[in-house]
């Protein structure tokens, strides 16, 4: 064990312990980057139902969204239905220093949060494209794709910000108001009009053998779908972070400029990502309508999962 310590009214403990394996980090690492940033990441996970990725020592990673029975009474929490799992979750309101704090000692590393705050979830306050690279291509694909959805945004009246996923791809976030309906049709059309702004680069194919070595621009973020958030970690060796990258300097960075030790010392005083992000902007009629023609990717995949084992079975 190693010697207590106490930050923000939270006792910590095994500070020197090695966060995860390639990790290149402790847990006091992690503390103290999540300390540092707070007041960059707790916007953007205040008031939203968290479900956070943690690595005990010796175990795999897990997602957890339902509060353990020893969570501190302080914590804010929401319960919410899940429908994947068909229970209710008591999820945390990582609210303030203190909850973010209580978080990295329990080794949550990665912070992942749904688009809409969790007393308005029909009204989701972005829409998010995930840019997915093939496997074994280089960032430079992922910003020629990221070039694509930049373009169909100003071509629609809108802007968005991106950022680093943490791992290999590119988040662009685009603030809007509209329901959580028109905000998801919204979505799959831009991914549409990006994907036919050049074809041999990015695609819409939710199933990944029909990608065919392309970028995927994945629009199924929407709904209750999360996403995770600026400034936080990743579980992915040298502990990067998600972090704010202006559409200017894309070409000049790679994922692995951002990590716990280095992203800090970038930020100096500033928010990037509140600096990036737009106001929230009205969608486009024929934006909306577009994306109402087009059928969830997910529903899509689902069918043809079926039909493929359904054809499996008839040919043996």
């Amino acid at each position: 064990m190693g010697t207590a310590e106490e930050r923000a009214g939270v006792a910590l403990t095994n500070l020197d312990q090695p966060l995860f394996a390639d990790a290149g980090a402790t847990k006091r690492d992690l503390v103290d980057y999540l300390d540092a940033v707070r007041d960059r990441i707790l916007p953007g996970l205040a008031g939203r139902p968290l479900s956070v990725v943690r690595v005990l020592r010796g175990q795999d990673p897990f997602m957890q969204k339902n509060l353990p029975k020893y969570t501190p009474g302080w914590v804010n929490s929401v319960e919410m239905w899940a429908e994947a799992s068909r229970r209710s979750v008591r999820y945390a309101l990582c609210d303030d220093r203190r909850t973010l704090v209580w978080f990295a000692n329990q080794r949550a590393i990665e912070y992942h949060v749904p688009l809409h705050r969790a007393d308005d979830r029909t009204r989701p306050q972005y829409m998010v494209l995930d840019l997915d690279p093939p496997e074994g291509e280089g960032f430079a694909h992922v910003v020629a794709a990221a070039r694509l959805v930049h373009r169909a945004l100003a071509d629609s009246g809108l802007s968005g910000a991106v950022k680093t996923s943490g791992a290999k791809g590119l988040h662009i976030f685009v603030p809007v108001d509209a329901s959580d309906d028109d905000a998801a049709a919204a979505t799959r059309a831009l991914a549409a009009r990006a994907e036919r702004l050049d074809p041999e680069t990015a695609t819409t194919a939710y199933i990944r053998e029909e990608r065919g070595g392309k970028v995927f621009l994945d629009s199924t973020r929407a709904y209750g779908a999360t996403v995770v958030a600026a400034y936080s970690p990743r579980i992915r060796p040298g502990t990067p972070v998600s972090f704010p990258v202006s559409w200017d300097d894309l070409d000049n960075v790679t994922p692995h400029d951002f990590t716990v030790h280095t992203a800090p010392a970038l930020l100096e005083s500033r928010d990037p990502w509140a600096e990036e992000l737009p106001a929230p902007q009205q969608l486009p009629a024929d934006l909306v309508e577009e994306g109402h023609t087009i059928p969830v990717a997910r529903v899509v995949a689902m069918h043809e999962g079926k039909r493929r084992k359904r054809a499996a079975q008839q040919e043996g």
